[in-house]
């Protein structure tokens, strides 16, 4: 039988917040070729045949129910948590997908891009993370490219929390999710995994097709704190990806 993860234990389960107790890196011996090994609950991250991160190429072209988001709703909260920055946030955004309500809790960043598309990686990504009451899961993909200034990751940069285990509260920051996204939320879709131990699959993945600009300072300041921190491309496997 399929494990349902509650809301609380799935925010435990995919980013530690105490970077000193944390099994796995992105280098060396704990780095994502070995997560698999170190410990039995990430063994999926080693023989799971819907892993995430992939390469987005030879989509099939579908007739895909629009995401309905409601992003309406301030982070409250930015924490380093010795892997990703990740903004949390306060009760009420949700995605409606599938027939499903998918409650946001949090959204937190890649450098570079974990996902590519047609084997192109972006300076950065964004993964807006949703579960049910059921403990289903479902993340929106945001890629980021250098362009113009962006006032709404301005806001974030303004409170960045330098140092592992460190958390300010941004409520007065006045940042809503929504303004992260592109205009337009066409997207590709697959089935994959969470991208950090332990490898959960079942994650539905909607990556929005339009990227979101940003100037290369801005992408240097998640660079500062959050070094190189993305997952290797995962095989496809028999998985079909939808646009």
């Amino acid at each position: 039988m399929k494990k349902i993860l509650t809301i609380a234990a799935l925010a435990s389960a995919m980013f530690a917040s105490n970077y000193a107790h944390s099994t796995w890196s992105y280098s060396e011996k704990t780095g994502p070729e070995y997560w698999g090994d170190l410990k039995p609950e990430y063994k999926i991250c080693k023989i799971g045949k819907n892993q995430s991160p992939i390469d987005i190429s030879g989509a099939v072209s579908a007739t895909l129910t629009p995401v309905n988001i409601y992003y309406d709703i301030k982070a409250k909260t930015f924490l380093n948590n010795g892997h990703t920055l990740k903004a949390e946030m306060k009760d009420g955004a949700k995605l409606y997908i599938d027939g499903k309500e998918f409650r946001l809790l949090q959204f937190h960043f890649h450098t570079p891009s974990e996902n590519t598309i047609n084997g192109e990686y972006f300076p950065m990504e964004g993964h807006f993370v949703h579960s049910t009451k059921n403990g289903e899961l479902a993340v929106v993909s945001v890629m980021f490219k250098i362009g113009r200034h962006n006032p709404a990751m301005q806001k974030l940069i303004n409170n960045m929390p330098k140092h592992a285990g460190e958390k300010k509260n941004i409520c007065s920051a006045n940042l809503k999710a929504k303004d992260l996204l592109p205009k337009s939320l066409e997207y590709y879709r697959f089935n994959g995994s969470l991208t950090t131990p332990p490898c959960t699959e079942g994650v539905r993945w909607f990556v929005l097709k339009e990227p979101v600009q940003m100037s290369a300072e801005q992408v240097k300041e998640f660079e500062k704190i959050m070094g190189k921190n993305n997952r290797p491309i995962q095989p496809l496997n028999a998985r079909v990806i939808l646009k």
